[in-house]
């Protein structure tokens, strides 16, 4: 087959080990081809294209998306699909595509995915990884009224036409299908399945050596239990409650907290820490992903924060990087997603509404008090049996050949 992705995901390889281009690797050694649409901010450089291994990664320039102001991000998002297929036309005029894949973010990309599919008699397959517009209505970003309701209304029109295009929709976990289906009754249930968040697995666990190595590196307690928290630091995560969790827990003798990302919210977690004098923990800059994941795997609990307003059931991708490196897990959400009731059926960590402090508090000496190994074996067990690369590529394979 040749395929045909595109995403907000910026890709400089084929090889890069993220979720997106793991699965995609599956494909080629399947045998099929890959062609990647990825954008390119005005910082950036040109277009270019980068071939590699039977994929082709066409960096389109689309102006910034990520990281600038929300008048400038609104606008390119909104232009996206026009530039996307200008450059299917431009790069990609002489390949008949049979399948479309594409996630979400963003919900922009329907003209592009409907411009190939009537062109090619493709097959789509959307990855829902996001629920937009509501999620930004959920923590006040835009409204379902006023000025901003017409913003809502536009987006929304967006997000049906996309899942009309869609001959299949794979969702990240049971709680985000029955979202979907609730929330659009005009969707077939039979078009809509569990498609998570997967990777290749590798074992990223470490011994003992090693984690005292990396704990002295990083000047990292040795004695302590370590809940690292990695990633976006941003509106979604909740930061207002995480700084109130660091002050409730800020003199625990037992525990450290450390922080590993970057967005919008980190000079304001960053002033937090520094002006409250935290002894017990540490802020630290986005890591390249090799130094990242052996750093995480020095830790002893992998913590997951989601602003406890959502609405809609979100499923972090950094569980997969906490359960690759062995790592029960913490994770302190709204009532409505799913990943905590997972967590604790798979017996490999916690779960608290992240709206209340001392239920997180809790669980933090409950683990300290804990022997972690056991747990840890089984975050590492839940991965290999629910979400590998290899086994997202039989569920979208089964539903292209009609075996659902």
């Amino acid at each position: 087959m040749n395929i045909l992705f595109m995403s907000l995901g910026k890709f400089n390889s084929i090889m890069d080990r993220e979720i997106y281009t793991d699965l995609l690797r599956v494909f080629i050694r399947h045998g099929d081809d890959v062609y990647i649409l990825s954008p390119i901010d005005s910082k950036d450089g040109t277009s270019e294209v980068i071939n590699e291994n039977k994929s082709m990664i066409i960096k389109v320039m689309t102006g910034r998306i990520q990281k600038t102001n929300i008048i400038e991000k609104g606008i390119n998002t909104v232009l996206l699909e026009n530039r996307y297929k200008k450059a299917i036309k431009t790069y990609l005029s002489n390949i008949k595509f049979n399948l479309i894949l594409f996630p979400t973010p963003p919900i922009t990309l329907a003209g592009a995915v409907e411009y190939v599919k009537k062109r090619d008699k493709a097959s789509t397959y959307l990855m829902l990884k996001d629920i937009f517009p509501q999620n930004a209505v959920d923590i006040g970003l835009i409204s379902e009224n006023g000025l901003k309701g017409m913003i809502y209304k536009y987006f929304r029109m967006k997000e049906k036409k996309l899942y009309a295009l869609s001959d299949h929709i794979g969702c990240m976990s049971p709680a985000n299908v029955e979202y979907v289906i609730k929330h659009n009754p005009e969707v077939n249930l039979d078009r809509v399945e569990v498609c998570p968040n997967a990777i290749e697995i590798l074992d990223k666990r470490i011994n003992e050596n090693t984690r005292i190595s990396i704990r002295n590196k990083y000047n990292i307690p040795l004695s302590k239990k370590v809940f690292v928290y990695g990633g976006n630091l941003g509106k979604p995560q909740g930061i207002s409650f995480l700084m109130d969790c660091l002050q409730r827990c800020k003199n625990m003798d037992n525990a450290y907290f450390l922080i590993v990302g970057d967005g919008v919210e980190y000079s304001r977690l960053e002033e937090f820490i520094k002006t409250g004098k935290f002894v017990n923990t540490k802020l630290l800059k986005r890591l390249p992903k090799e130094e990242y994941d052996a750093m995480i795997a020095a830790c002893d609990v992998g913590l997951v924060f989601l602003d406890y307003r959502f609405t809609i059931p979100n499923f972090p991708s950094r569980l997969l990087a906490y359960a690759q490196a062995g790592l029960p897990i913490l994770a302190a959400t709204d009532s409505n997603t799913d990943i905590g009731k997972i967590i604790v059926d798979g017996r490999f960590g916690w779960w608290c509404e992240s709206n209340k402090t001392k239920d997180f508090q809790k669980i933090i000496e409950t683990a300290i008090a804990t022997d972690l190994k056991q747990m840890g074996k089984n975050s590492f067990q839940y991965l290999e049996e629910n979400y590998s690369s290899e086994r997202c590529y039989e569920i979208i394979m089964r539903s292209l050949n009609g075996d659902k």
